[in-house]
């Protein structure tokens, strides 16, 4: 995998396609990167004690490296 972390990449294909970022984290076992403020979904997050309550937590999903571009 060519692709590191604090690398900048470009997007290719999806939902955000065309945008670039910075590789915040590298998987290479699973060829994925997590890229800063791409591909962010929301996932919902029980109350874990008593009197808080639950959330909605925004957070970025890992994209498959065939779906980024290196970006000089």
């Amino acid at each position: 995998m060519t692709i590191k972390k604090d690398d900048n990449v470009k997007i290719l294909v999806g939902k955000d396609k065309g945008k670039t970022g910075k590789v915040v984290k590298s998987l290479p076992r699973e060829n994925k990167v997590v890229v800063a403020g791409i591909n962010k979904v929301k996932r919902h997050q029980k109350a874990r004690k008593d009197g808080q309550k639950g959330q909605v937590i925004e957070m970025e999903m890992p994209l498959h490296v065939s779906n980024v571009a290196l970006v000089k």
